[in-house]
């Protein structure tokens, strides 16, 4: 069965927890790269997901003129 995308919100919740460890200096470097290379697809994934929903809600706005 294939795995559930996350949702945009639980998307954020990771990156934050992530950026979290960074700062914090909790991150050990031998998962350094695996992190910043989770937090790029977390990234991707937001940013498609704000792409889909501008242009659904532009073509809403279109639909209505």
């Amino acid at each position: 069965m294939a795995k559930k995308d996350k949702s945009y919100t639980e998307a954020i919740q990771e990156l934050q927890e992530i950026l979290d460890k960074l700062e914090s200096g909790d991150m050990e470097v031998d998962v350094l790269a695996e992190e910043i290379k989770r937090a790029s697809t977390l990234l991707k994934l937001c940013k498609d997901k704000l792409y889909k929903t501008d242009a659904e809600i532009k073509k809403i706005l279109d639909d209505l003129d």
